[in-house]
């Protein structure tokens, strides 16, 4: 099991990274929000998870072992394959995933796409006593909002590693933040990159 990596990161594609370790490069598959805070040509250390099939060995990468404990209790789940797990800590992050599953909040979980009602019911059925125990005592509770100078930095920068123009980069931003005031990162990301997309 590969636990974590850490090495300078190589590139920085839509939905992974390669960072290279020891003169070897691997690609490592993360949320938009955890490539957000990666640079190209800077350290990087990611908790990750080896999912092994088959045909494929697939690395997926973490800002932090909790998100990564989270991967592997949605992979326990039947129908949840690791491509809609990373997709649920995607939309959802860890602390709102964990209250969703608490509180047995079925509209939340729905709003991850390939997650209907039943997908979400089974996941509160089978993870609800289970994520309580991953909530760290005294944990922080999350702020009402994120800063939005942060997050326009995160985003700016994010799209830079990815090849767009910084003046290019920066009017798609301001653009997203003007229409969605008190997003956080990996929805700005998100919507900038499909805004750039339709331009090119």
């Amino acid at each position: 099991m590969i636990s974590s990596v850490r090495g300078q990161v190589l590139s920085i594609g839509l939905d992974h990274a390669v960072v290279e370790v020891g003169g070897v490069g691997f690609a490592v598959q993360a949320t938009p929000t955890t490539l957000a805070g990666l640079r190209r040509g800077e350290e990087a250390s990611l908790a990750t998870a080896l999912v092994v099939r088959e045909d494929s060995l697939t690395l997926f990468g973490f800002t932090d072992a909790d998100a990564r404990q989270l991967f592997g209790l949605l992979l326990s789940v039947s129908g949840i394959g690791p491509k809609l797990a990373l997709a649920t800590l995607a939309v959802l992050e860890p602390d709102k995933l964990r209250a969703a599953l608490a509180e047995g909040n079925t509209a939340m979980l729905t709003q991850v796409p390939g997650i209907g009602r039943k997908g979400a019911e089974r996941l509160i059925i089978e993870l609800r006593d289970k994520v309580g125990a991953l909530v760290t005592p005294g944990a922080v509770p999350a702020s009402a909002g994120p800063d939005a100078e942060l997050v326009r930095t995160q985003v700016t920068e994010a799209l830079l590693g990815l090849g767009f123009p910084a003046k290019q980069a920066e009017q798609a931003v301001d653009a997203v933040l003007a229409d969605t005031a008190g997003a956080e990162t990996s929805v700005v990301l998100r919507r900038a990159l499909t805004s750039l997309g339709r331009k090119r």
